[in-house]
Parts: C-alpha cells; sequence; structure tokens
C-alpha cells in the first residue's frame, strides 16, 4: 500500500553497497540575500537571474532557485518572479525554477505560489516545515538576535495544502532536525505532497547571518540526518550554509550516500568569489569521479516524480 511520498516506479535508489548510483540532482540557489558587494557575480536584475539562471543550467543544473520581491501582495510578489523568469521558460520550457517565501514584520507567507501555479511551467514550490532562531553574534562570540524565522503546525499544515491543491512539489529546507521529523509525520501519515524534495541545511559556525543553527557541516550530521530518513524514500540534498559544499567533503558524501546537492552564491561563503556556474562546475566534477551523472531538468522532474508537466509538454 502506498504510504505517502513513494519513489517513482523504476528511479534509482542511489549508491548501496557500491554500486552505480543514478542521476545527480544538482540545485544551485543563485542569489538570497547575498549583495553584489559581498560578491559582485551575484545576479540581483531580473535581466541577471535570467542570464544566470541559463548559464546554470547549461553548466549541469537541473533547478535554480532565486529571491526577487519578499514582500507585498502576492500577485505583485509573483511578478516579480515572472520578469526573471520568463525569458529562462522561453529559451528551456522544462527549466525548474521556484521562489522563497515571503516575509515581512511578523509574517510569513507562500500565498504567491497561488498565481505562480497558474503558470505552465511552475511546478516547485518552497515550504521551511519549522522554526528556528537566527542572529548574529556579540563581541564574545555569543549568539544574539531577537529573530525567530517561525513556522508554526498550522502554517506549516496550510503550506502543505497549498502544495497539494495547486500540484506543487514542495522544497523542503531542514534547518533543524525538528524539521525533518514533521516532513516524516506528514509521509507517515501519507499527506505528504507529490514532488517532496528534501534539502539538509549544514551550517557553519557563520551560519545565515552570524550564528550557528542546528547541525555542523560533517559527515557525522549527514548521515544522522539519513539514519531519520530511514526508509521514507523522498529525494534530499546536502547544502552547506556560511561555506563550501565541495570543499567541506559534503558534496562528495552525499553522492556516495545516494543524495544529491544544493549549492549556489545565496549560501556560499570563503575567500574567494565565485560565480555560480564555477561553483556548479566543481559539484560536476565530484559527481564525475564517483560516478554520479548529473540529471537534466527533465531525470530532476521524473525522480522527484513532479506532478505537473514542463510547461508546453502534452497531457
Amino acid at each position: 500500500m502506498r504510504r505517502g511520498w513513494d519513489r517513482p516506479a523504476g528511479a534509482p535508489a542511489g549508491t548501496v553497497g557500491g554500486m552505480a548510483r543514478g542521476p545527480v540532482i544538482i540545485e544551485v540557489a543563485i542569489n538570497g540575500g547575498t549583495t553584489k558587494a559581498q560578491n559582485p557575480n551575484v545576479p540581483r536584475s531580473p535581466e541577471e537571474i535570467a542570464a544566470d539562471a541559463l548559464a546554470c543550467f547549461d553548466a549541469g543544473a537541473a533547478i535554480v532557485h532565486n529571491h526577487a520581491d519578499m514582500a507585498g501582495d502576492p500577485e505583485a510578489i509573483a511578478a516579480s518572479y515572472r520578469e526573471g523568469w520568463a525569458p529562462v521558460l522561453a529559451d528551456r520550457p522544462d527549466a525548474l525554477l521556484y521562489p522563497t517565501v515571503a516575509f515581512g514584520a511578523g509574517w510569513i507567507s507562500v500565498d504567491h505560489l497561488v498565481p505562480l501555479a497558474a503558470d505552465p511551467g511552475i511546478r516547485i514550490g518552497v515550504l521551511d516545515p519549522g522554526s528556528v532562531n537566527l542572529g548574529g553574534r556579540d563581541a564574545d562570540g555569543v549568539p544574539r538576535g531577537a529573530f525567530v524565522y517561525a513556522n508554526d503546525f498550522e502554517a506549516i499544515a496550510a503550506a502543505m495544502e497549498l502544495h497539494d491543491e495547486h500540484q506543487l512539489g514542495p522544497s523542503f529546507a531542514v534547518y533543524e532536525p525538528g524539521f525533518l521529523r514533521t516532513i516524516l509525520a506528514w509521509w507517515e501519515a501519507g499527506r505528504l505532497p507529490a514532488g517532496s524534495m528534501i534539502k539538509f541545511y549544514l551550517s557553519t559556525d557563520q551560519g545565515l547571518l552570524g550564528a550557528p543553527f542546528g547541525l555542523p557541516p560533517t559527515r557525522q550530521a549527514l548521515e544522522m540526518y539519513v539514519a531519520m530518513l530511514g526508509d521514507c524514500p523522498v529525494p534530499w540534498a546536502v547544502s552547506v550554509v556560511g561555506g563550501d559544499v565541495v570543499a567541506s567533503g559534503l558534496a562528495k558524501a552525499a553522492v556516495e550516500l545516494g543524495g544529491h546537492l544544493h549549492l549556489g552564491l545565496e549560501f556560499f561563503a570563503g575567500d574567494r568569489t565565485p560565480t555560480n556556474v564555477e561553483l556548479i562546475r566543481e559539484a560536476v566534477a565530484v559527481g564525475d569521479r564517483l560516478g554520479g551523472p548529473v540529471a537534466t531538468c527533465a531525470e530532476a522532474a521524473d525522480l522527484l516524480a513532479l506532478p505537473r508537466p514542463a510547461a508546453g509538454a502534452a497531457i
């Protein structure tokens, strides 16, 4: 009997006992909150986002995530994403693109997914299934700040139902182990929306805003998350927040463990200012060395079992 999200029939399960694995999905988060001052290569304008996304797909990315306007009414936020995405989908109808959440003072929303879901080719949504403290450090290095990235169970349930209703595959960010336990509860109940993907965010001491959160970027932490998954077949990826997923060795570990890769200038930190394409090429090289071919957009859509077709596809 089907219990929640199941692996699509015939889809590769990854490395098991040294056997060859299936394609590796590379997801690239091309901008986030990174500024031009931090890295002049980060795309910010709609024109830059479109050009960078197309270059990333050409380099081997299967999924592109970006931030556009994050405050305002849902239609206005959706329109800001369409500006960058329209040229991409015109050139590559099978491109997999998705936004971030919208938020303002005291609120977080995914309501902009509703108008975006009306667009042909938009197949992935965004859902952060938990709450976490985020902030910086004081002069003594102690984490400080009053920002709680808060998503209570009712908000999570509403977002799950929105994804299910509009046939969007939720892209889950796991900041803390409790996030994963919530995902697993929905899967155990048979109610996890189709097309789900889990990203394990492993935080360096720098984290997102200067202080760490969740688990550190070690193989032991990644293996703990994989062990927590148990027999849940939802595809997963590893991400290093405030670091470099390839240099850390975690890209290699993820490919060996049957997972996928999340990278890009949103979370990258180091002593260089790479482009998103350079980061993708480094990840592709890891897959090549380990016998993990890079997934195309179509292969990623099949691996995730996305319920909606690509733009222009026959139904």
